[in-house]
């Protein structure tokens, strides 16, 4: 194999690959990456055996080849370099990059013994826009659970519908639902696992236009001409989680978001070992305070809204801040909906298309 890539390119290709390349793993052909010459252009290729990643870029092939080179030390040398052109030339597995003011040699190993990424020949189920995908993973990746003791809580439950896509999370402390309006004419749903969410809202960042999804037996992929994410699918059934959003209301607040988020993070400070700290509406005010034995204590006040009566809860700050987060109005609503209930946080302005529920703190 004997190649010319621009560096740029080549950089930003192997920063989108290789954060899926296995680490400590058993298999030492996973801790590399896979260069592969491809109708004219350069393929690379990662896998850790639950996710993989193929991305192309252009390039001068003088020679057509396949190699699979250690990803830390391709991607380090890469990342210090500045040198416009690169050529790559491989010969017995061993991989010579030149430019103009470096020449080095990286001992690679056989194509051949490099895992094959499935490539899922289905029909596409949809054309989804990357940056409302992006801003739907990333609304509901915090409240996916962290522990793999209930697998398909692990992940993002995703629902096609006649008119929109649904994305939920939930590890039972706190839910998020986040949905936009999308014409598709197949129904369905599947759960996707929280690693792979993650990096692809990372590498939805570096796309533009719309991502192709497909699914496969037990297996998704997200792609575009250039891209492609293959991963497998959580197992299992996910809960009804509808059941658990309130459909009426005992109290609603509407509060400036910015005030109440520095206001719970100061109260934060002085919580207990539970992370607890109490909200207090009343008509025109609303009070949080937070106690700790070997801190102190502390009470602020911001200025909001109170429709019916006045109320308090107790809740874990880190989850109310969490909600706050991906709350993009100006102002938010808090919904009580009765005691051991959950606090609903919502948009401004009447939005329906993202909801966020926070468990109360029983003491």
């Amino acid at each position: 194999m004997k190649i010319v890539v621009n560096q740029k390119n080549f950089k930003k290709a192997l920063g989108v690959v290789e954060k899926v390349v296995a680490k400590n793993t058993t298999l030492p052909i996973l801790s590399n990456i896979l260069f592969k010459t491809e109708n004219g252009r350069l393929r690379l290729s990662a896998t850790n055996l639950e996710i993989g990643i193929n991305y192309i870029i252009g390039a001068k092939i003088e020679e057509v080849g396949q190699v699979a080179v250690p990803a830390r030390i391709i991607s380090d040398f890469t990342g210090n370099i500045s040198d416009e052109k690169i050529t790559l030339t491989v010969k017995n597995n061993v991989l010579s990059i030149n430019s103009e003011h470096y020449k080095t040699q990286i001992l690679g190993f056989d194509a051949k013994d490099f895992p094959i990424i499935p490539k899922i020949k289905s029909k596409p189920l949809a054309a989804i826009p990357v940056k409302a995908l992006k801003n739907s993973l990333m609304s509901v990746i915090e409240s996916v659970a962290l522990s793999e003791a209930r697998p398909e809580l692990a992940g993002i439950f995703v629902s096609f519908d006649n008119d929109r896509v649904v994305f939920a999370s939930t590890d039972s402390f706190r839910l998020t639902e986040k949905q936009f309006d999308f014409k598709n004419a197949a129904k369905q749903s599947f759960i996707i696992p929280r690693n792979t969410v993650l990096e692809l809202a990372r590498i939805a960042g570096e796309l533009d236009g719309d991502v192709i999804v497909n699914l496969g037996d037990n297996q998704i992929s997200f792609s575009n001409d250039d891209f492609e994410m293959v991963s497998r699918l959580v197992d299992g059934a996910y809960p009804d989680y509808r059941k658990v959003i309130p459909d009426r209301f005992v109290s609603k607040v509407l509060i400036n978001k910015n005030e109440l988020e520095k206001n719970i993070r100061l109260a934060g400070l002085f919580s207990s070992n539970i992370s607890d700290v109490k909200i207090q509406c009343a008509e025109s005010k609303t009070s949080i305070t937070a106690k700790n034995s070997d801190k102190g204590e502390i009470e602020t006040g911001i200025v909001s809204t109170l429709k019916n009566q006045p109320f308090e809860i107790s809740l874990n700050y880190h989850y109310i801040l969490d909600g706050l987060k991906i709350m993009d109005t100006e102002e938010v609503v808090l919904e009580y909906t009765g005691q051991g209930s959950p606090l609903v946080l919502r948009p401004s302005n009447n939005r329906k298309d993202l909801v966020y529920l926070i468990m109360p703190l029983r003491k």
